[in-house]
């Protein structure tokens, strides 16, 4: 199990972004950029930081840059909580476990699109062996940037593991995020597996929504989400807000829901099925001072036709969710 402070503020809720890579022009990692992108996230009072996940590239590992870029952050991250990505067949992902508890990580983000055609026995056998290397962070990944459809069996069976300590949903799914919540209530473990919204389409409306199976209350405490690795200081203050509302939710704040499913909308390339979903997010790291281009390790990967515009529009329409001046002091 992580460290009972870990575990108090995992289940207290916060804030975690979904950590990008720093690239040259050359396409090699840039260190520099990279520790300060770190530090940019301890500024803006995350609470975590999440590493060598779908924002970070899977493609660092056949780089060689997993090691040097989940120590660059543990580095940088001294205090927060960190969640390293797990990927692979078995044998690999047993590996990054070991290396992910190595370099000091707390929890392991456990993605099992590698075993895509598995059964529920097999993927369970699997997360189980991971289980016992770190604790885990499960991931409903959306099957249209790699995930797959898993049953409310699936994690029915999955919230039963011992080592589980939390569960991010991104399936984009309304149906798929109640499936995971009720496996929960049903497994006996409210509040003791933390839930994260990874759905960026709905992120306002996830931490706001109470969900009741019978006697079981249940909330999403907060967010593990590539939406929040840019203007990261105006996502603290969001999730604050949220957790002020005490009655009827304000007007208000529904309205911005709307505007940070729009400015999501336009990060992560929504129109043209997310293609340019990791290049929006460089574009506004960016704009924001804290990396010198769009770069990624596949030069193949770049901003759609017209991204650039939805971003300027977004930054126009809403100013108040930037924090740019905020990331322009950070050293």
């Amino acid at each position: 199990m992580p460290s009972p402070e870990v575990l108090a503020l995992l289940r207290r809720g916060t804030v975690i972004p979904a950590h990008p890579l720093a690239l040259t022009a050359e396409r090699k990692l840039d260190e520099r950029r990279q520790a300060r992108l770190t530090r940019y996230y301890v500024a803006a009072g995350a609470g975590g930081v999440a590493v060598g996940v779908h924002t970070t590239q899977f493609a660092i590992r056949e780089k060689g840059l997993l090691r040097p870029v989940l120590e660059i952050a543990a580095g940088e991250a001294k205090g927060l909580i960190k969640v390293a990505g797990i990927c692979g067949p078995t044998k690999e992902a047993v590996a990054e476990a070991a290396l992910a508890r190595e370099l000091g990580y707390d929890v392991g983000l456990l993605s099992l699109s590698a075993l895509r055609d598995a059964s529920d026995d097999r993927l369970m056998e699997h997360a189980r062996t991971v289980a016992e290397v770190i604790p885990l962070f499960g991931f409903y990944l959306q099957p249209s940037v790699g995930g797959m459809q898993l049953s409310h069996a699936f994690w029915r069976r999955f919230a039963e593991i011992p080592n589980v300590v939390a569960i991010k949903m991104a399936p984009f799914n309304r149906y798929q995020t109640i499936d995971v919540v009720r496996a929960v209530a049903e497994a006996g473990r409210a509040g003791d597996i933390a839930l994260y919204t990874g759905n960026d389409d709905t992120i306002v409306t996830d931490l706001l929504t109470e969900y009741r199976f019978g006697s079981t209350r249940q909330r999403i405490v907060g967010g593990l989400l590539g939406h929040w690795a840019v203007w990261t200081r105006k996502a603290v203050e969001l999730l604050e807000d949220v957790r002020q509302v005490t009655g009827p939710v304000p007007p208000g704040l529904l309205s911005r829901a709307i505007e940070v499913t729009d400015s999501n909308a336009a990060f992560f390339d929504a129109a043209n099925g997310y293609r340019g979903c990791i290049p929006g997010l460089h574009e506004v790291l960016r704009r924001q001072g804290l990396l010198e281009g769009v770069w990624c390790l596949d030069p193949r990967e770049g901003l759609s036709p017209g991204q650039a515009g939805e971003i300027d529009r977004v930054y126009r329409s809403y100013p108040h969710l930037n924090d740019d001046a905020f990331a322009s002091m950070i050293k």
